[in-house]
C-alpha cells in the first residue's frame, strides 16, 4: 500500500525547511529529519533549491506565477489547435 502524496503550500514548506535546519543544527541526522518531516531526500533538496532563502510571501507569489504560467500555456495550446482546425477547414482537408 502506498502513501498518498501530500501537497504542501509554500508557507508550510518554508516552515518545514526552518524546522529541518534547526533539527540538523541540534545534531539530528538527515534521515531522522526527513522521517520527522515525512519527506524524502529528493524532496528536501528540491525544496531547498526552490525555496531556500525566500520569505513566505515570495514563495507564495512564485507558486501563483507558476500556476498562472501553466494556465496561459494551456490557453495558447488551445488557440493553436483552433487555428490549425480553421486552416484545415479553409483548405477543405477535413
Amino acid at each position: 500500500m502506498t502513501k498518498k502524496r501530500k501537497r504542501r503550500k509554500p508557507k508550510l514548506i518554508m516552515k518545514a525547511l526552518q524546522e529541518g535546519e534547526a533539527m540538523m543544527a541540534a545534531g539530528n541526522t538527515e534521515a531522522e529529519v526527513f522521517q520527522a518531516l515525512e519527506i524524502s531526500a529528493a524532496t528536501w533538496e528540491r525544496w531547498k533549491k526552490q525555496y531556500g532563502g525566500m520569505k513566505s510571501d515570495e514563495a507564495k507569489r512564485l507558486r501563483e506565477l507558476e500556476v498562472e504560467n501553466q494556465r496561459l500555456k494551456e490557453l495558447l495550446a488551445e488557440a493553436e489547435l483552433d487555428k490549425k482546425i480553421l486552416k484545415m477547414a479553409a483548405e477543405g482537408n477535413f
